[in-house]
């Protein structure tokens, strides 16, 4: 098994371990708290901390020698060859409001570069697993490819993000442009909604205000599934946190009209 391969199946193992301590307490009266100052709301639960405390702790066992960056525990060696991104509950909102659309992401960083992304729903029993070679769905003891879908008009296409609050003024313009072309747009979704534009149901997705965590799993099984994530000009992506995936490079050109005067 070449190192890639290895690593791919660590991922999905890692997922499997962050689910089997979110699930138990998902729809239960588990403790959360709110990490915002002043009057936001930004709510970490206990299934955040304990799935990412499991992954970690799977991540010394087996390759002690690589780094991690995850939301809830922060930094350790973050500029090794290979570094695990982590997000364990991407989503906590709708985790904490009982809705299926969470989900883990994990990411292995290679010299600076997402090189296996996973997106996992456990209780969907799905497992989105992303590599150069290719995109998988693992779901309910089967699997499949995944793969974009042709989509050359915006017209046409299915748009989603997850809230438009989070875009600010000039943000929030480009947004309502590019909804304002799109046939539907869905909200709410989280990084579920990265998901199914590599399964081929959803065209674009667009958002703003990303840490690492959040975009870093996304990027292979995007790719892999062989659509394309890029920052608002259409270049790869950075740390200003906007970012856009495709699944057809002619919808993304169109958006990208609007998507460019709010770029930053």
């Amino acid at each position: 098994m070449t190192d890639l391969a290895r690593f791919e199946a660590f991922a999905v193992e890692l997922a499997r371990a962050a689910g089997a301590v979110a699930l138990p307490l998902f729809r239960t009266d588990c403790g959360h708290e709110n990490k915002a100052a002043g009057s936001g709301y930004d709510p970490v639960t206990e299934a955040d901390r304990g799935s990412e405390a499991a992954i970690r702790k799977l991540i010394a066992e087996r390759f002690p020698e690589h780094g991690v960056i995850g939301e809830e525990y922060g930094e350790d060696r973050p500029d090794a060859e290979f570094v695990w991104v982590l997000d364990p509950i991407d989503g906590t909102r709708a985790f904490v409001a009982g809705l299926p659309l969470w989900t883990t992401l994990i990411a292995l960083r290679r010299h600076g570069r997402p090189v296996v992304g996973v997106i996992s729903q456990p209780v969907l029993d799905e497992v989105f697993v992303g590599t150069a070679s290719g995109s998988r769905l693992i779901a309910r003891g089967a699997e499949c490819a995944l793969k974009v879908r042709p989509c050359p008009k915006l017209t046409d296409a299915v748009i989603a993000t997850t809230d438009p609050d989070m875009f600010d003024g000039a943000e929030l313009g480009a947004w309502t442009q590019v909804r304002a072309a799109a046939r539907l747009a869905r909200l709410g979704c989280d990084a579920y909604a990265y998901a199914m534009l590599a399964l081929g149901r959803i065209d674009l997705v667009i958002e703003a205000g990303l840490k690492a965590w959040d975009i870093e799993a996304l990027v292979p099984v995007v790719e892999g599934a062989g659509g394309s994530v890029t920052n608002w000009r259409g270049q790869a992506v950075d740390g200003t946190g906007q970012i856009v995936a495709a699944g057809d490079p002619a919808a993304l050109e169109e958006a990208l009209v609007a998507l460019r005067r709010s770029a930053k």
